[in-house]
């Protein structure tokens, strides 16, 4: 998700492409795509500029996802301003934070919720929980970690939350363990297959991260672009927004 996120060894593959494999049937004859979006941090407020927004929503886009807080002292500076005017653009936000393992779960948790200005409002997608960092810790005690911070976000929040990873990391740091079936999946793949690799005893991916090297209008520079399954049904409904995906 940052510019310490994971590389695929083998070639991206064009967002665009990937998108165009996941169709989902609206009545006999039409089709229309998933609902996309990008993910965005600091990385994409180059030389401090905003992010247009409305621009996103125009090109097509659903939702973004937004880093919001990383460890026990890191607050995302964007933050605020990317979630007020994704609000008035009507880009359904997701937030995430960037696990440091090796500090306590509990603390993550309460700065994470007490940063992301509620997760159960028009346009609020659940918490997200970024695992792609051991801390150095070994896969029993990583997954005693995750367990903990997902507990405590999910009292926060009141809302079920999302799990981000990418297969490698899961079947290695967290020994694939099947513990956390329960929360959806949001899942980094980008190989260019038409579906991504599905760690963990998962029997699906909710929100899949295509390539990291998006091209998005408003957005300058490269940006994460991803694609919503439906795993978790409605998307409008799962946003918190009635007739969200109609208002283009």
């Amino acid at each position: 998700m940052d510019s310490t996120r994971w590389r695929s060894t083998h070639a991206l593959a064009l967002s665009a492409i990937a998108v165009g494999g996941i169709l989902t049937a609206t009545m006999p004859g039409t089709a229309t795509a998933a609902p996309s979006g990008p993910d965005v941090s600091s990385w994409q407020h180059l030389d401090g500029r905003f992010i247009d927004w409305f621009a996103v929503r125009r090109s097509g886009h659903d939702f973004a996802m937004v880093k919001a807080t990383e460890g026990l002292n890191y607050v995302n500076p964007y933050f605020i301003q990317d979630s007020l005017l994704m609000r008035a653009a009507g880009v359904a936000r997701g937030t995430y934070h960037y696990a440091q393992p090796s500090l306590p779960p509990q603390s993550q948790a309460a700065l994470y919720a007490a940063t992301v200005l509620g997760q159960n409002g028009p346009l609020d997608l659940p918490p997200v929980l970024d695992m792609e960092n051991a801390g150095g810790l070994d896969p029993a005690r990583l997954i005693n970690w995750t367990r903990r911070y997902l507990e405590t976000v999910e009292l926060l929040t009141g809302r079920t939350p999302i799990i981000y990873t990418y297969p490698n990391f899961w079947k290695t740091a967290m020994a694939n363990t099947d513990e956390f079936v329960h929360y959806p999946l949001w899942i980094a793949d980008y190989r260019g297959n038409d579906q991504p690799e599905v760690p963990g005893g998962w029997p699906t991916w909710t929100f899949w991260q295509t390539t990291d090297r998006g091209k998005v209008p408003g957005i300058a520079g490269g940006t994460d672009v991803n694609v919503y399954s439906g795993a978790q049904g409605d998307f409008a409904r799962y946003a918190h927004i009635s007739g969200l995906l109609g208002s283009s």
